[in-house]
């Protein structure tokens, strides 16, 4: 009866490691699995910051790039308001000053917008050389 017993205890035994290495398995396929999960919630998260964050550098740089026009543009109309200072220094615009005299002569209109006024001299090549 010690033999059957042995037996029976080696039988216990066998049985017992092999469903301990058989839960031992499953608890880390399970946790593989849920590793997997949170790597794939992990990445997913950071792809949707990159996202938003590519989404906020596009608007940044076409604010810049709006920025940078309007800036341009002060320039411009700095260098032609310089120019047009240089002109009146040098004579070269007193008809400017003629028109937006009110007590300009006969013949001579009074210009209600001296900037149009520019602009039209600006586009008319025969106008801007006829003070020379």
């Amino acid at each position: 009866m010690s033999t059957v017993l042995i037996i029976v205890i080696v039988v216990v035994v066998v049985v017992l490691l092999i469903g301990l290495f058989a839960f031992m398995r499953a608890r880390r396929a399970g946790a593989e699995r849920e590793l997997a999960r949170r790597r794939e919630q992990a990445a997913t998260e950071h792809r949707q910051a990159a996202e938003l964050r590519t989404g906020r550098a596009e608007e940044a740089e076409h604010r810049a790039r709006v920025a940078s026009a309007l800036a341009e543009r002060e320039r411009a109309e700095a260098r032609l308001h310089e120019e047009t200072a240089m002109a009146h220094e040098r004579g070269l615009a007193d008809e400017d000053l003629m028109r937006d005299d009110p007590e300009a002569g006969p013949g001579q209109t009074v210009r209600e917008d001296p900037e149009a006024e520019r602009e039209e001299v600006a586009a008319d090549p025969r106008r801007q050389n006829s003070d020379r």
